[in-house]
């Protein structure tokens, strides 16, 4: 299937400069393509994953992806989307960004079986020269259509925040970078996010006005961009965003457990869509897993594949175990947990300190823990609210804790109604 195609099955196909030559191109040819990335933090979020998958896709269908890491453009910051300025990074930190998002970029792709071309723009951006860049640069682009732009418009309207030349000049780098890459590496097209599209349309035109011959010919053939849409979720709320803030790649921002719950916790809507935004399952297992989940939502099939899936690329060696503490959680038994899910939930629940001859009163109640009064925790047992490692509680809770409740010696997991949880760890 040619890659337009399979990005407009999944609903990832948005915008193109020409459909035609597109498609005629990632048909018969290996595509050199690019997409950029803002090095504005140490780490990348869900939502630059689909930038990533977008680099895997090409490289899967037999084309040379790039990706390039802003430690030019990230200096300046991009004004799309953003309704204020950017806070400028010193030189260091920006480089610390790029070097950490190759790195993670590089590691995505490895496990989703793709090499990629990695590049920093400072190698171009960083050693122009003003007076040339703007003779030769910026003579090709009109104050009129840059200020037409959404990304500047929108700024001009708000004005208590405006817009510097800093951020104004944004899109002459931008553009610039698909010339280089042009001319660097034979790079004939530009993938990105729907905000990207002025900027896209603006590097080809450059292309188009530097590199096309006096025959008329251009060196590596024309040109064009491609933008998938962005992600939202069902209710139109931004995706990759949560009560505790974005949803990181990197393993110290958002835990393994907490990136896998993100998946898990997805709408069903929301579920179908991101299996086909986010992992490379066909359309025909697609349509099998669609009907399934559909006749039976509550087992939740497709955010379980959905989860397994994404886990498997950012955190292949951490999936056993989140899955394992997934199951613990919902549905499973504790007593079949081993030290390594244990560890896990003990990064991730409300967990305090417990003598080993603890009563069943100092596990449950006390700062910290399941119950504030004696009263409130002989209650819930009397209404067989509590569950002690897999076990429901109904005796005295001034007893010793039974010796059974140390899972592998060292931990007690308790569950109090439903879905609050709570573990006690061997002092």
């Amino acid at each position: 299937m040619n890659l337009l195609d399979d990005l407009r099955w999944r609903g990832l196909l948005h915008q193109v400069t020409d459909a035609d030559l597109a498609h005629k191109a990632l048909q018969d040819q290996k595509v050199t393509a690019y997409i950029g990335f803002d090095p504005t933090a140490a780490s990348l979020h869900v939502g630059s994953l689909l930038q990533i998958l977008l680099l895997a896709r090409l490289g899967r269908a037999g084309h040379q992806p790039i990706a390039v890491v802003g430690g030019g453009t990230g200096r300046i910051g991009d004004p799309s989307g953003k309704s204020a300025e950017r806070k400028l990074l010193s030189d260091a930190d920006v480089a610390a960004n790029v070097a950490s998002i190759h790195a993670q970029i590089g590691f995505v792709l490895q496990n989703a079986g793709v090499e990629a071309k990695r590049i920093d723009n400072a190698e171009w951006l960083c050693s122009q020269d003003l007076i040339g860049f703007l003779r030769d640069i910026g003579k090709h682009f009109s104050v009129n259509a840059m200020i037409a732009r959404d990304s500047v418009k929108n700024r001009l309207e708000a004005r208590e925040q405006g817009i510097s030349y800093t951020e104004f000049s944004y899109m002459l780098l931008q553009a610039f970078d698909f010339v280089e890459l042009y001319r660097r590496h034979g790079c004939m097209a530009q993938f990105g996010g729907s905000d990207q599209w002025g900027n896209i349309v603006s590097g080809i035109d450059l292309v188009e006005r530097l590199e096309r011959r006096a025959d008329g010919t251009l060196p590596h053939g024309p040109a064009f961009g491609v933008t998938v849409p962005l992600v939202t979720t069902k209710s139109g709320q931004k995706f990759g965003k949560t009560e505790a803030g974005a949803v990181w790649l990197d393993a110290q921002l958002t835990s393994p457990y907490q990136f896998y719950q993100f998946w898990m916790n997805s709408d069903d809507d929301d579920a179908l869509r991101y299996l086909a935004y986010f992992t490379f399952i066909n359309q025909t297992d697609f349509a099998a897993l669609k009907a399934a989940h559909l006749e039976a939502p509550h087992l939740r099939q497709a955010q379980r594949q959905l989860a397994d899936e994404v886990t498997a690329l950012v955190h292949p060696m951490q999936l056993q175990s989140v899955q394992a503490a997934t199951k613990v959680l919902f549905g499973g038994n504790p007593l079949d947990a081993d030290v390594t899910t244990l560890e896990v939930l003990c990064g991730e629940l409300p967990t305090a300190p417990l003598p080993a001859d603890a009563t069943v009163e100092q596990l449950l109640v006390g700062e910290g823990r399941p119950f504030a009064s004696n009263g409130e925790a002989r209650r819930a047992v009397a209404q067989n609210g509590v569950t002690i490692s897999g076990q429901k509680f109904s005796g005295d809770v001034r007893a010793p804790l039974p010796a059974e409740a140390w899972l592998h010696g060292r931990y007690v997991l308790v569950r109090k109604g439903k879905k609050d949880w709570f573990l006690a760890v061997r002092a």
